[in-house]
């Protein structure tokens, strides 16, 4: 038997970094998505368990003997109960990657890794399988690439054990109900807390249940957004860790507990009218122009607390200084230290300003080729970044489970 999921990559609107921290935030999924591909062994004489990352162009392989001689303190599976890593399966499951001699450019793929040994064993527990992973999201870019990863990734080890409530014999499509969501959602967490030390739930959170949503403490509230909003995504490529920018924050907040309090109850305050505007109707243009006007405001005032927490970078900085000249407001998305920015296209603007909706447009359908800029690079802004112009209808992209 094969399963196949998906689930999509996020952005934030508003909150990164103070999320951790107890603040209110706001994100909501992206048509881009992570596909994963589970295929049980059909042969007894198969002992294999296999991870492949095509777009990566990486196979990892054990056999089911090792893991489990690794691992044995495990026991029997438990899909219903989602569980932390411990200290000593950390160990173990370190030993079982390293044994795998991932290239050092790729070294920072380890903990994916990890994260899937783990979840595989926990959920699945000692059998042999084949797992092939493939993704439309930019790695350590901020679209949550890793969450759509453990998420996907639980929806398809869950989906082969008898802990949700599928129909396996439907041929299609299938969705989760809420409550096994709820399941899937706990147990994706513990792969982000694997590759992330300390998440804060939000990236897996909007990942498993789609739309928008408001988050803090782990609460959920989802958003029902009466405003489309078009949103341009420009990846900066420059790559950082996810892991090491959420430690200088909280690093940040032990030497200035009360300067850092104080920004994070400012973002608070931000997700909140954010999320206020977003909910209330926009009856005619004028209207609809109003709230992105405050939308645009509220971005602007997010991006620069986000700099007091010393998370931006000279690539987000001259994309906003770019944008910044057609009057459009933009703010990082995700972890910030370069990765994703996020620009509002407002609806009503004039063509000098909408033109720059036709270059990032011309620049997606360009954006797979090389060395597409070598001139300035105030115009390399939209060439060398790969762009996703998002026409926000906030459409439901809940994980869905396909099984043949």
């Amino acid at each position: 038997m094969e399963v196949k999921t998906r689930a999509p990559g996020k952005i934030i609107l508003a909150g990164e970094h103070a999320v951790v921290h107890g603040s209110t935030a706001i994100a909501a999924c992206i048509d881009l998505y992570t596909y994963v591909s589970l295929r049980s062994s059909l042969s007894e004489n198969d002992d294999t368990l296999k991870l492949h990352l095509k777009d990566m162009e990486l196979e990892f392989s054990w056999s089911i003997g090792r893991i489990k001689e690794t691992l044995s303190h495990l026991g029997s599976p438990f899909p219903s109960t989602p569980t932390s890593c411990t200290i000593e399966s950390i160990r173990c499951i370190a030993a079982l990657v390293e044994e795998q001699n991932i290239p050092e450019a790729k070294i920072g793929l380890a903990t994916g890794v990890s994260a899937f040994l783990w979840l595989y064993t926990s959920i699945q527990g000692f059998k042999p399988a084949t797992v092939v992973v493939t993704s439309d999201l930019p790695l350590g870019a901020g679209l949550g690439s890793s969450a759509a990863f453990c998420v996907a990734l639980s929806a398809a080890l869950l989906g082969f054990s008898d802990s949700v409530s599928l129909d396996k014999k439907h041929q299609g499509w299938l969705t989760y109900g809420d409550s096994d969501l709820d399941l899937l959602n706990k147990w994706a967490f513990e792969g982000e807390k694997l590759i992330h030390g300390k998440p804060s739930g939000l990236d897996n959170t909007v990942s498993t249940y789609g739309k928008i949503i408001k988050f803090k403490s782990g609460s959920l509230t989802r958003i029902k957004s009466n405003m489309p909003l078009k949103m341009l995504i420009t990846n900066t490529k420059v790559g950082r860790n996810t892991k090491a920018l959420v430690a200088g924050v909280t690093e940040r907040t032990f030497r200035h507990p009360d300067v850092m309090g104080s920004v994070f109850n400012a973002v608070d305050s931000i997700s909140k009218e954010l999320s206020v505007i977003l909910e209330s109707p926009a009856l005619d243009d004028l209207s609809k122009t109003e709230k992105e006007e405050k939308l645009e405001e509220l971005m602007e005032m997010n991006q620069g607390l986000l700099q007091c927490m010393g998370v931006s970078h000279a690539s987000i900085e001259t994309v906003l200084r770019t944008t910044l000249k057609y009057k459009l407001a933009s703010k990082l998305t995700g972890a910030g230290g370069g990765g994703c920015v996020l620009t509002l296209l407002p609806s009503c603007r004039n063509s000098k300003e909408m033109s720059v909706n036709q270059q990032s447009e011309n620049a997606y359908r360009n954006s797979h080729s090389t060395c597409l800029c070598k001139h300035s690079h105030l115009c390399s802004i939209f060439l060398y970044s790969v762009l996703c112009l998002l026409d926000y209808n906030y459409q439901c992209y809940q994980e869905q489970l396909l099984i043949k």
